[in-house]
């Protein structure tokens, strides 16, 4: 059975057609400027407002109350968790245009503590509001579902990459995953290297014709 549902709540319209066995044709990957990704940008404005985090600054801890999650527009943050012994372990790196906190939208309190890792300009996106939709509209349970699933296959080829011992083989498979499209830092950080070590094994692969430079920190390779 096919239907088609628009959406709208201060977001442009949005048309998806879709069947019961489809997901609906929302595009995870698309950004407009001044909005959130799909499909958080069909909540009404009312359920999001913008926050400025200096670098050292704490956003949440372990076991605050979970009443939202966040998306990243521009900075780092470090989600966070310490030992027995009091040692601070990063537990995982938010970077531009990624959320975190999704596993608050389940649970009374936060499983970890969130500090800004640089200046950051991010999104609180409230927790009742997601809920509310998401029993309302059973598409957007599947959209929201389907995105958070992709995060955790991106977060596992993550993992995949990182175990790879040898740099340039390592740098190589970030670049084929789309790691190094833009900042040369922040895609050192996702993979556990310095950043001295990356243009290291940049510049080889370059030399060796297993990369092209199409930029300033931007790679691709070769068609």
């Amino acid at each position: 059975m096919m239907r088609e549902r628009r959406f709208m709540s201060g977001a442009p319209l949005v048309t998806g057609t879709y069947s019961d066995r489809r997901l609906p044709e929302y595009d995870f990957n698309h950004i407009v400027p001044g909005m959130l990704p799909s499909p958080f940008h069909l909540l009404p404005s009312s359920a999001s407002t913008s926050r400025t985090l200096r670098k050292g600054a704490a956003l949440f801890h372990r076991n605050d109350p979970a009443t939202a999650m966040y998306h990243v527009r521009t900075g780092q943050v470090h989600l966070l968790r310490h030992t027995s012994q009091g040692d601070e372990v990063v537990i995982h790196r938010v970077d531009d245009d990624e959320s975190f906190a999704e596993a608050a939208l389940f649970s009374p309190v936060y499983h970890c503590g969130a500090v800004a890792a640089a200046d950051t300009e991010l999104v609180r996106i409230d927790k009742a509001s997601i809920l509310e939709r998401m029993q309302q509209d059973p598409d957007f349970a599947i959209a929201i579902s389907a995105r958070f699933a992709g995060q955790i296959q991106n977060y596992r080829r993550r993992l995949e990459i990182v175990a790879i011992r040898d740099a340039r083989s390592r740098v190589f498979a970030a670049v084929a995953d789309g790691i190094f499209a833009s900042q040369v830092k922040a895609g050192a950080a996702q993979i556990g290297l310095t950043h001295e070590a990356v243009y290291r094994a940049l510049s080889s692969l370059v030399r060796a014709g297993r990369l092209i430079k199409t930029g300033r920190g931007r790679y691709r390779l070769p068609d």
